[in-house]
């Protein structure tokens, strides 16, 4: 009951009239900053943070920031499905079915479905957020380097069992997304690794930059070979409208994506990667048909952007109720706190009843701002499939380029995205999966500090790895991952189909 009462005061903070102003400028710049290739959620909250140092009340900053937080989670979606160009890490995913889709006239539905599925998730994971925070947070503090090494790479290992491609050329993506993740400088000893004496590369090769180059550019690069034959689409009413199988299929989907997002929520610096991919996985291994996904399946689209929003509720609990950032965006949201004169952790529900609360019912008004701002919207965003290609492929190139020049006003990101470009057309050619590779990329660095960290604490000893019972859980996972796809090939199954090499 002090529950509900809590919500309901909670409710009367958002909707004051200068909150509810504040939400809808988080929620709308989010929005558009998830659209703008190259942005993503940490530089739109970096842009408007300045603007909160002014905020008379620390509430309606924290909105505001949240709001452009999972604002630009909904937005991610859009160049994803319309453009093959994934904003941030937890739209790689999207890209697969959901370009596909759009290819086949059917974008609408694709828009429609990502942003049912991430309105739902995204209100389920608030909920969480409101009733399981503390125990989530305890759950959190038994999550340790050893844990988090062995659960990253369950996700690769899962990853290589669901490629589009063979199980070698997957591996051999692992391990060049591995390889590039090592290059800069290192986190323990401040050497500088593969950069050959070039200080440009000291921060490593930037994700957005080189998933902007893999998917994006390759993607022109793949359709310039064809280009008098790539028509434009023109989606007419009726096919903007998502078809009963469509809602049949997807809502199963959304479900056990919800599910798998709130599991991973709390897991420090690679939730939404991680839920995204595993929801993905899980998809195309209960379908009865899995040898469809990669080829425009609304599954595809409609789990891995549920478990993408489920993650951003739980993904606030270490920050709010530990006062730990588990990554780099709540980080921003930490640093307005502060500002202001609150300091997050387990007396924060207590100290600061009206943040914590105004935050959570806020969070349930914005998403129903979302939903209302992203439906209307999807006939308009479907319109960009109306330009002819020989005009929309120089416009991507220009927003691409200006995206990701704005992030850190580096000409070494320019260089990265047209290498990156070139290396993904290439690699396409040759039947390889660029998902893989990405997501090697996006856990290398995380990986390898786990790991050091972890052999670190133990003085070396790999018992780290498996004496804990979270470890022992993910190991088991891995180990029995193993066994069953071995005894597939032996009895001479296959999960999915193998594509012939070129």
């Amino acid at each position: 009951m002090d529950t509900i009462q809590s919500l309901l005061h909670g409710l009367l903070i958002a909707l004051e009239p200068l909150n509810l102003l504040y939400c809808f400028i988080g929620v709308l710049w989010g929005t558009l900053v998830g659209i703008l290739p190259g942005i993503g959620p940490l530089g739109g909250i970096a842009l408007l943070l300045p603007m909160t140092f002014k905020m008379s009340s620390a509430t309606s900053a924290i909105i505001m920031l949240a709001g452009i937080f999972y604002g630009a989670m909904y937005g991610g979606s859009t160049t994803s499905i319309l453009l093959n160009i994934p904003g941030e890490s937890a739209s790689i995913v999207t890209c697969i079915d959901g370009y596909q889709m759009a290819r086949k006239g059917r974008a609408g539905p694709a828009l429609v479905v990502a942003a049912l599925g991430s309105f739902f998730a995204g209100t389920v994971s608030v909920l969480a957020l409101m009733l399981f925070a503390p125990p989530l947070a305890r759950a959190m503090l038994k999550i340790g380097p050893g844990e988090e090494f062995s659960l990253m790479l369950l996700a690769l290992l899962v990853l290589s069992f669901v490629s589009q491609s063979t199980i070698l050329k997957t591996l051999s993506m692992i391990l060049l997304g591995l390889m590039i993740a090592t290059i800069g400088m290192d986190p323990f000893t401040g050497h500088m690794r593969f950069t050959f004496g070039y200080m440009g590369f000291a921060e490593g090769l930037g994700f957005v930059p080189m998933a902007i180059g893999l998917f994006g550019v390759s993607e022109i690069l793949m359709n310039l070979e064809e280009i008098s034959t790539v028509e434009a689409i023109k989606p007419t009413l009726r096919s903007l409208i998502p078809r009963w199988k469509d809602l049949r299929d997807s809502a199963p989907a959304v479900g056990r994506g919800t599910l798998v997002g709130l599991a991973f929520g709390f897991v420090p610096g690679i939730s939404h990667v991680i839920s995204t991919f595993i929801s993905y996985a899980l998809e195309k291994k209960i379908a009865k048909h899995p040898e469809e996904f990669g080829t425009g399946r609304i599954e595809g689209v409609a789990g891995p952007e549920a478990a993408n929003n489920a993650t951003t509720g739980t993904s606030l609990v270490p920050l709010l109720v530990l006062g730990i950032p588990a990554i780099p965006a709540t980080a921003l949201l930490m640093t307005a706190l502060l500002v202001h004169g609150i300091n997050p952790g387990p007396q924060l529900i207590q100290d600061h009843p009206d943040v914590f609360w105004g935050l959570i019912a806020s969070m349930y008004v914005g998403n129903i701002m979302l939903l209302i701002l992203n439906l209307p919207m999807v006939g308009i965003f479907v319109n960009i499939l109306r330009v002819r290609y020989a005009y929309l492929a120089p416009a991507i190139l220009v927003i691409s380029i200006c995206g990701v020049y704005g992030v850190n006003s580096s000409a070494v990101d320019i260089g990265v995205v047209a290498i990156s470009g070139v290396v993904g057309y290439l690699l396409r050619k040759f039947k390889f999966d660029l998902s893989p590779l990405i997501l090697a990329v996006v856990l290398g660095d995380r990986l390898e500090l786990a790991c050091r960290r972890a052999l670190t604490i133990s003085e070396g000893s790999l018992w780290i790895f498996v004496k804990s019972s979270f470890s022992q859980i993910f190991v088991a996972a891995l180990i029995v991952i193993i066994a069953l796809q071995t005894i597939a090939w032996a009895l001479g199954f296959r999960i999915r189909p193998q594509q012939k090499d070129s």
